[in-house]
């Protein structure tokens, strides 16, 4: 089923077919103003997989993943060349519907971001703003988005409770329930577990393995060792460049490019 990223209302995410990538970007550069961000990007994401953008600081990864949904759109003076599209429709058509495209293309921010209001409002924000309603209505959706992120057995008893009194790693996977209860297709993630102890960060990374089977999701991280251990397809970015694209095991185990091995071996970055 094809995104309507147009219309107002959004339509109900199915299941998406594996027979095309629901991300694609051909030649795409992004500027902010004069500064290139990103330069000549084509690669291709798959459905139900899990893609990790990985590179030195300042390499355009998050600019890149930003682009999306266009949350860069915020910046002043920003401009864009080439296509990005996801699920066929470029995203930068003066006709898409801003709105529509963040609540099928998700965001997970670097820092846990709940606003501050009680568990169950933060899971229902985004279902009003849909048009939900009716009480039984955002019940089932706030119970299934809490169950989706694995936090529904901690918080079922204090859905009243405020967002901000959960740890750090409650509250990333409350950001993640919050994302899910529109129910996009993609999900991006901007470094999820840099602000959250190892234990946390398991927990996430486990989420992330589970949410493959319904969501597309790409990661950016600076860690290796979790982009080896959670990502299907592996980007390496390096000064706004797209270096390398393949599958993590080959990009861990045998890179093709010098530069993609020199990073992961830790010659530079």
């Amino acid at each position: 089923m094809k995104m309507n990223l147009r219309n107002e209302t959004a339509p109900n995410r199915q299941t998406p077919q594996c027979a095309c990538p629901i991300i694609s970007s051909k030649d795409f550069h992004f500027y902010y103003g004069a500064t290139m961000g990103v330069k000549n990007i084509t690669m291709n994401v798959n459905p139900c997989s899990v893609t990790a953008i990985i590179g030195p600081s300042g390499c355009g990864k998050s600019t890149f993943l930003r682009s999306i949904n266009r949350m860069n759109d915020l910046i002043p003076n920003i401009r864009t060349e080439g296509k990005l599209c996801v699920d066929g429709q470029d995203i930068y058509d003066k006709r898409v519907n801003l709105v529509n495209l963040r609540q099928q293309v998700g965001m997970v921010f670097q820092k846990p971001n709940p606003f501050p209001k009680s568990i169950f409002d933060n899971v229902a924000y985004g279902p009003r703003l849909q048009g939900i309603t009716k009480r039984a209505d955002l019940d089932e959706v706030v119970e299934q988005g809490l169950k989706a992120s694995v936090l529904w057995e901690e918080v079922k008893d204090n859905l009243r409770k405020s967002a901000l009194a959960l740890s750090g790693g409650q509250q990333q996977r409350l950001c993640i329930a919050r994302a899910l209860a529109t129910r996009p297709r993609v999900l991006l993630m901007d470094e999820p577990c840099s602000a959250l102890d190892p234990l946390a960060t398991s927990k996430i990374e486990d989420l992330i393995t589970q949410l493959k089977n319904d969501y597309t999701i790409v990661i950016v991280t600076h860690n290796m060792q979790q982009a080896a251990r959670v990502s299907d397809m592996t980007a390496f970015f390096c000064l706004g460049e797209l270096i390398e694209y393949d599958v993590t095991s080959k990009i861990f185990e045998n890179p093709s490019n010098k530069k993609t091995e020199d990073y992961i071996t830790g010659r530079f970055g």
